[in-house]
């Protein structure tokens, strides 16, 4: 056996691999797709994938009917309202904050940074008391307060520390040139590095993005007004609202939930997985 047809062997190998492993991490999003079209006896009663029949009347049903007035559409609404604004001042703070981390000398600049490195040690339940105790003083409960005041803060080190990395992989001279044809440095960041982290805004962006949308903690515990709730707190509502839980409902708008998701990866794999391979390389 030659070196290309072992070459090709190994090869064909790999790709049954990693296509046995895919279809093995998207086979529950698979299965809960099909079991939209089951009702309770059929999704308890059988091991089959595949449906008896095809009825696409639990979107409609799952749709509509949530406790109160509320429809799946001003749940969407409500979480986008929350996201969006959340993840977009979070990649504004971020960024600048690694900035001035990745380009400047300032006193105690060592102390802070490993103070921001040190924060990433601390776990949600110990700090989710003080911060409930702190919204609750400044009357931000049952708003969107509590996400977007602390992503306008930069209170992120996971994506402070993630464009730090990837700044300060970007050429000094870069700053320099623009230094010599008279740029300041917000033009600098603005013109010059900016476009240059794009890969590392999206990858920041995304993860942000994906976190605060299934985040369910955060928005139970500051979110009390059910015609704020988002689309966690909803698919939790669809368990409570009812004494016999039509199954079929809810995994119809899990389905629908998990859309955006999908459809946001993929528009920007590109830039994501680009941002994540050249974080942390170091020119």
């Amino acid at each position: 056996m030659n070196k290309k047809t072992k070459k090709k062997i190994n090869n064909i190998i790999a790709y049954i691999f990693i296509s046995a492993v895919g279809i093995a991490m998207i086979y529950p999003i698979i299965w809960m797709f099909f079991a939209t079209f089951k009702d309770n006896a059929e999704i308890f009663g059988s091991t089959g994938l595949l449906p008896k029949s095809y009825d696409f009347s639990s979107f409609v049903r799952g749709w509509k009917s949530n406790g109160g007035n509320q429809t799946y559409t001003d749940f969407f609404i409500n979480t986008f309202v929350m996201v969006i604004p959340t993840t977009l001042l979070t990649v504004a703070s971020c960024s600048v904050v690694a900035y001035g981390f990745a380009r400047f000398k300032f006193p105690f600049k060592k102390q802070l940074f490993m103070l921001l490195i040190a924060t990433l040690m601390l776990p949600n339940a110990v700090i989710i008391i003080p911060r409930y105790s702190l919204y609750n003083t400044f009357g931000w409960i049952d708003t969107y307060l509590p996400f977007y005041v602390p992503a306008l803060l930069a209170t992120y080190p996971f994506f402070i520390f993630m464009l730090i990395q990837f700044t300060r992989g970007l050429p000094r001279e870069l700053d320099e040139s623009a230094y010599m044809d008279g740029c300041g440095t917000l033009r600098v960041f603005w013109n010059i590095l900016l476009p240059l982290m794009k890969p590392a805004l999206f990858s920041a962006g995304l993860f942000q993005f994906m976190w605060t949308y299934n985040d369910y903690l955060n928005s139970l515990i500051f979110i009390n007004s059910t015609s704020k709730y988002t689309i966690s707190l909803a698919l939790r509502l669809s368990l409570d609202a009812e004494s016999v839980v039509q199954w079929d409902k809810v995994m119809a708008m899990a389905s629908v939930a998990v859309l955006p998701l999908i459809i946001l990866f993929f528009l920007a794999q590109k830039y994501f997985v680009e941002g994540i391979s050249t974080t942390g390389l170091k020119g």
